[in-house]
């Protein structure tokens, strides 16, 4: 038996955040590590750090926005971006593909803005365009990974103050059905398995409100799913707090969990 890991992280500008994101590789050393919110152009992707640090690395952005990448141990096989089904591709958006033998979907769910605007009803079309794609080249019967920030809390322990926040485009009805509908496929929420009812696991602290990680005023929108198969051989899963608490930090941490395959 052999010990997967993989991890999740949202980095609010790779090149920003490779003084984490570099030496977190080196000390933990996952299979996989999934990004989001990338922010730079493919050609200026600093694809030299990660090599050196004995990571390949592929990728799809553009300036200042979006952006996903995967790092892996091995080279990844069938790596393909975007959505196929009909609206914008959103290449920066979703990467899928083989890595150490395991199939893994990257995402970053558009936020959805303000629930009064077109970038919501966007977003529960994406996720619904998201299932779609699962529908169409996977089997909830077989091993796949899917994980980043999907910008959903799902229950109210996942946000620091449910009664409050009810609304918001992240932590609404709307959006738990179509999460649900997400889950539904196949999939099972990995870090649940581990904690079903412990409170005050975030993954994301908001920058603006003050002393957000201090005082808990944290949300959990990264998450990693799993289908069944793969998620009964899953040892453990965690949020690792240090990335949050390191100097010039992205807003987000790293999600991270090992399974035994």
């Amino acid at each position: 038996m052999n010990i997967f890991k993989i991890a999740t992280y949202n980095v609010n500008s790779i090149r920003s955040r490779l003084h984490i994101v570099i030496p977190w590789l080196e000390q933990h050393r996952p299979a996989v590590l999934c990004m989001q919110e990338t922010k730079v152009e493919n050609e200026k992707f600093p694809v030299n750090e990660f090599e050196n640090a004995g990571y390949h690395v592929v990728f799809s952005g553009g300036k200042s926005f979006n952006g996903v990448a995967v790092a892996s141990l091995e080279p990844p096989k069938d790596v393909f971006f975007g959505l196929d089904n009909g609206g914008p591709a959103d290449k920066d958006r979703l990467i899928r593909g083989v890595f150490s033998g395991i199939p893994v979907v990257n995402v970053y769910v558009p936020q959805g803005r303000d629930k009064e605007a077109p970038q919501f009803q966007y977003k529960l079309q994406w996720l619904e365009r998201f299932r779609d794609l699962l529908k169409k080249f996977y089997s909830e019967k077989k091993p796949l990974i899917c994980c980043g920030d999907l910008n959903v809390a799902r229950e109210e322990m996942d946000v620091h103050d449910p009664k409050r926040l009810r609304g918001h485009v992240d932590f609404t009805p709307e959006v738990w059905e179509a999460f649900d509908r997400l889950k539904a496929w196949g999939f099972v929420d990995v870090l649940r398995k581990h904690h079903p009812a412990e409170s005050g696991l975030y993954s994301f602290y908001d920058y603006r409100v003050p002393k957000s990680v201090e005082r808990g005023l944290g949300w959990r929108v990264d998450h990693i799913l799993a289908t069944a198969v793969l998620a009964s051989k899953s040892i453990r899963c965690f949020i690792d707090m240090e990335p949050r608490l390191a100097e010039k930090p992205s807003d987000h941490t790293i999600v991270m969990a090992e399974f035994q395959v």
